[in-house]
């Protein structure tokens, strides 16, 4: 069962699925259902003995093609409405045991331009209104599947995190004219304190305003407001500073460490949003080598975050570490 239900005093959707219960959580590396199958073994998802990247439709989607009616009525306070949308799976590598981190650059440029055609493709869809990538990596997020692999879900509607976002960046240009991101961007380069590094027209720091410790954001230098206006040489640099990205956190305390990634494109609801600048997000879950964040009372009840380190310190970190480009 998967249904939409609306929240009366927060405004938003809520998902329903209860049958993602029954999703696999993590089976022996003989029987990950993400890696190829091979001749007498395990069948999984994917039928070959190798692969470079892969893309399906989950198993266990929380948004469907074809929803069925929802199981409940509506409420007074409270619309019902089918899930329509798309979930997607997205394979990195067939190698059980790899990372993003680990990738050459020429795979997660390849990756890159997979993003891009679900990100079209996915977009074009009537009901589809917003095209969410990401990557959620390390059991301390919650992966119920350790194989290397992000996902994708294609929304009937703006999710909230966006529509605020949508909103701010639009009353700035209603105000000024000009892109509040990349505004933010330039006053992060003259400070300098929380760049992290600056490559190939991209430029990755840890916000002013950072909520997670260890937080950072990859924003173009040019406006850009998703994958498709990216140039072939943005994207190579994409490639390039994603992996320094993804090594540095590796590098940190000397473990692969686990993330959310988040890809902020425009939303695909027929608006142009002229002002919307195309960004990617990471929010580690550790505060420290051997202590997590935990989204508690004052994240969870009241919406409020508390970072116990400074953004400062936190770039100072992660600049300071030696990372082998291209490696």
């Amino acid at each position: 069962m998967s249904e939409l239900r609306w929240h009366p005093l927060l405004q938003e959707w809520v998902i329903t699925a209860t049958h993602r219960q029954e999703r696999t959580f993590h089976p022996p590396p003989e029987y990950c259902p993400l890696c190829p199958s091979q001749p007498g073994g395990y069948p999984t998802e994917v039928p070959e003995p190798t692969y470079e990247i892969v893309v399906f439709e989950n198993r266990f989607p929380s948004l469907l093609r074809e929803p069925p009616v929802p199981a409940v009525a509506p409420t007074p306070f409270s619309p019902v409405m089918p899930s329509h949308g798309v979930c997607e799976v997205v394979l990195y590598t067939p190698d059980h045991d790899a990372t993003l981190a680990d990738l050459p650059v020429e795979r997660i440029e390849q990756l890159i331009r997979v993003w891009r055609d679900r990100y079209a493709e996915l977009g074009a869809r009537p009901e589809v209104q917003y095209v969410f990538i990401f990557e959620n990596k390390g059991r301390e997020i919650g992966v119920t599947l350790s194989h290397p692999h992000g996902q994708i879900y294609a929304y009937p509607f703006i999710p909230p995190k966006i529509e605020r976002e949508l909103d701010a960046m639009r009353r700035h240009h209603d105000a000024t004219g000009g892109n509040l991101l990349r505004e933010i961007v330039q006053l992060e380069l003259e400070d300098g304190r929380r760049i992290v590094r600056r490559m190939d027209g991209w430029v990755a720091f840890v916000p002013f305003f950072a909520r997670y410790p260890y937080e950072l954001d990859l924003v173009p230098e040019a406006a850009r407001r998703d994958l498709l206006d990216l140039t072939d040489a943005e994207i190579a640099g994409l490639a390039r500073i994603l992996k320094d990205t993804l090594q540095r956190y590796d590098a940190l305390w000397g473990f692969s460490m686990p993330y959310v990634m988040a890809q902020h494109p425009r939303p695909t609801d027929g608006a142009e949003h002229p002002y919307w600048q195309f960004h990617i997000e990471f929010y580690p879950p550790y505060r420290t080598r051997d202590k997590l964040k935990y989204l508690a009372g004052s994240e969870s009840g009241a919406g409020v975050f508390i970072n116990d380190t400074l953004p400062e310190e936190t770039a100072a970190a992660l600049m300071e570490l030696d990372i082998k480009p291209n490696a």
